[in-house]
């Protein structure tokens, strides 16, 4: 699975892979200001459909969002 890492427009960190269908889906950090938070799904209305192997490369990036809230 290709992860790539970037950033949007306004700055927050955006991570983005596809699921086994070729749907992108990105893991990005919100901009809420009450409380840390992320979003996490696909770029369309749809849910995502991951394999065993992929939930173990994104698994990393969602412990280190609970551990330090970052991405």
């Amino acid at each position: 699975m290709n992860i790539t890492e970037g950033y949007t427009e306004r700055g927050f960190k955006l991570i983005s892979f596809k699921d086994l269908y070729g749907k992108k889906c990105n893991i990005q950090e919100s901009s809420l200001a009450t409380e840390e938070a992320i979003w996490f799904g696909v770029e369309e209305v749809s849910r995502m459909h991951l394999s065993r192997e992929q939930v173990k490369e994104i698994l990393p990036i969602l412990q280190k969002y609970v551990d330090t809230g970052e991405i």
